[in-house]
C-alpha cells in the first residue's frame, strides 16, 4: 500500500456538488479538519480520507456509492471509528461513507428480531430493548460507543460471546447495498433462507462487500437471575487454570474475564471498582440463567476457584455492584492512559489449554523488547488482548512495539491459535494473513470478494495481502509493514 499525498478538495469539484446534491451540502464535508479526523480509527494508523458523507437513508446510501464509482472513487464504510485493526482507516483518498446518522430502531417482538440502521449505538440498543424483556447480546468492550454497523464489520464479540457466541450468531438478515449500488437482502427471517449463506459471508467482511444499511438482530430475552463473581489469585498462572477447570467441571459460564496485576491496578485507580490490587489476577466470572441453575453453578465455580488457588471469591451483591465490576473491565483501555499515553495490542485467540504458556511467553516478550505490557482479555474463549504500552514520543519506540506485536502473534499462531477473535484484520493484520491461511484459502477469500466487488472499489488496501492471487506470499509480511512504517500510516 502507498500513501498518497492528501490533496484538498475543491467546493465546486463535479464529485463534491454530486454528493451534496443527492445527500445535501451539510452533509458532505471537505475541510481539511474534518477529513484529519476521519483519517484515523482507534488503531495506531492513519491515511487520507477524500469526501466525508453522512447519509440517513438506505436510497442516500445507494446515491453516494454511485456517484464515487462514476467518478472512480474508492469507498470505505465507516461506522463510529472504534475499529482497533485500521479496518476503517481510508486508503487512495476515498469517499467515506459514515453511518452515524442512521440510527432508526423498529422492534418486531412477533418475530424476535429488530430492524436497527448501522450508526445504531450497541448499547443503546440493549438501553431500548431493555424495558421489553430482552437486550442484544454481543457486547465489545466498546459496548458505549461502537456502532452495529461496525460489529457486524467486524463480527465483534465482547465478554458474553463464550455463552452466546459473536455477532453472527445474532444477525438474522441484512439488507445491504452492493458496490455497484445495487440493493440486496441477504439472509431473512425464515428458518432457512434460500440460497447460499452470503449473510455469513457478509457478517466479518471489513467493509469489503458493501454497506450494510438494515439490520435484523435476534432479541435475546433478559435471563431471571444472574450472578458476577470475582476470584483473585496470587499468581496468574492460577488464573488460568482456574479458567480451564471451570469448564472442565461441567460449567459454560456467561463470560469469564481475566486481568493480570498491572492492569487491574490502572483500573482500580482509573474507576474504582473495588479490584484486589495486590492480586496477580483476578477473574470476573457471571452465570445467567434460572435461579436455581444460577445457584448451583455459582456454587461450583467458588469451589473450583478455591481449589486452583484463589484467595477470595466475591459475589457481587447487588445490581449496582454487579455494573461496577463490568464497568472496570469494559474501561480498562481506557485505563492504560493512567500509565502511558498509548498502546498497541492484538486479539489473538488461543486454545484454553495454551493460555498459560502464550501468556507467559507475552511477558518474555515484552522483557525482551523493554515494553510494559497489560493483559486483559476474554479468557472463557482464550481471546487475547495483551496491551503495550508505550508514548510514541519516544525515538525507536514503534520499531520495538511493531517488532513486539509481531512476535505475539507468531507466539499464538504457534499454539495452534488465530489472527482475530473480534478486531479484524484490517491494515494491521494484513501481512501475516499469510502465516494462518494457506494459497488456496486467500485465492478462496480473494475470489469470494471479486464475486461481491470486482474492481476492488470497496475498502481497498485491506484485509487480504497483495500476492493473493499469486504463490510467493512469504516476503510480503516484512515488505508490508516496512511500507506502513516508512510511508507513515502507522502513528
Amino acid at each position: 500500500m502507498t500513501r498518497t499525498t492528501a490533496v484538498e478538495p475543491r467546493l465546486n469539484d463535479a464529485l463534491v456538488i454530486e454528493l451534496a446534491a443527492c445527500l445535501s451540502a451539510d452533509r458532505v464535508h471537505t475541510d481539511h479538519l474534518e477529513r484529519a479526523l476521519y483519517g484515523r480509527d482507534a488503531s495506531l494508523m492513519r491515511g487520507d480520507a477524500g469526501v466525508v458523507c453522512f447519509p440517513r437513508t438506505t436510497a442516500e446510501v445507494q446515491a453516494a456509492v454511485r456517484v464515487a464509482l462514476r467518478h472512480g472513487r474508492a469507498i470505505v464504510p465507516r461506522g463510529s471509528g472504534t475499529g482497533l485493526a485500521g479496518g476503517a482507516v481510508p486508503v487512495q483518498q476515498p469517499v467515506l461513507i459514515v453511518t452515524t446518522k442512521m440510527v432508526d430502531v423498529e422492534v418486531d417482538l412477533a418475530n424476535r428480531v429488530a430492524w436497527v440502521q448501522p450508526g445504531v449505538i450497541n448499547l443503546d440498543l440493549t438501553r431500548q430493548l431493555r424495558p421489553l424483556g430482552f437486550h442484544f447480546a454481543p457486547d465489545p468492550s466498546s459496548q458505549q460507543s461502537c456502532s452495529l454497523g461496525g460489529n457486524v464489520a467486524n463480527n465483534s464479540g465482547g465478554p458474553h460471546c463464550l455463552a452466546y457466541g459473536v455477532t453472527s450468531a445474532h444477525i438474522v438478515a441484512i439488507e445491504v447495498v452492493l458496490p455497484d449500488g445495487e440493493l440486496a437482502m441477504l439472509g431473512g427471517l425464515g428458518a432457512d433462507p434460500d440460497g447460499y449463506d452470503l449473510r455469513g459471508a457478509f457478517v466479518g467482511s471489513e467493509g469489503c462487500l458493501g454497506i450494510a444499511t438494515r439490520i435484523a438482530v435476534r432479541l435475546t430475552p433478559n435471563p431471571p437471575a444472574v450472578n458476577t463473581l470475582l476470584a483473585d489469585f496470587v499468581e496468574p498462572a492460577h488464573a488460568a487454570a482456574a479458567v480451564s477447570a471451570i469448564i472442565a467441571a461441567g460449567v459454560v459460564p456467561a463470560a469469564i474475564e481475566m486481568m493480570d496485576q498491572r492492569i487491574t491496578q490502572a483500573v482500580e485507580a482509573f474507576v474504582g471498582a473495588g479490584y484486589p490490587t495486590d492480586a496477580g489476577a483476578i477473574l470476573l466470572v457471571e452465570v445467567d440463567g434460572l435461579p436455581s441453575g444460577v445457584a448451583a453453578e455459582t456454587a461450583i465455580i467458588e469451589q473450583v476457584c478455591r481449589e486452583q488457588g484463589a484467595r477470595s471469591v466475591r459475589i457481587a451483591a447487588d445490581e449496582a455492584e454487579r455494573m461496577l465490576l463490568w464497568k472496570g473491565r469494559k474501561t480498562a483501555f481506557g485505563a492504560v492512559a493512567r500509565v502511558k499515553p498509548n498502546y498497541y495490542l492484538h486479539d489473538t485467540v488461543v486454545p484454553r489449554t495454551k493460555l498459560l504458556d502464550v501468556l507467559q511467553q507475552v511477558y518474555a516478550i515484552a522483557e525482551r523488547h523493554e515494553l510494559i505490557v497489560m493483559n486483559v482479555f476474554h479468557a472463557g474463549d482464550g481471546n487475547l488482548h495483551p496491551l503495550l504500552v508505550f508514548d510514541a514520543a519516544e525515538p525507536g519506540i514503534l520499531e520495538r512495539v511493531h517488532a513486539a506485536g509481531e512476535q505475539i502473534v507468531r507466539a499464538s499462531l504457534e499454539a495452534g491459535g488465530v489472527l482475530s477473535g473480534e478486531h479484524g484484520i484490517g491494515l494491521e493484520k494484513q501481512s501475516f494473513m499469510a502465516w494462518q491461511f494457506t494459497q488456496p484459502d486467500l485465492d478462496a477469500q480473494a475470489r469470494l470478494r471479486d464475486a461481491f466487488d470486482p474492481h476492488a472499489r470497496f475498502n481497498p488496501g485491506k484485509v487480504l495481502p497483495a500476492g493473493s492471487r499469486c504463490g510467493d506470499l512469504a516476503h510480503l509480511d516484512a515488505q508490508h509493514r516496512d511500507r506502513l512504517l516508512a510511508d507513515g500510516v502507522w502513528v
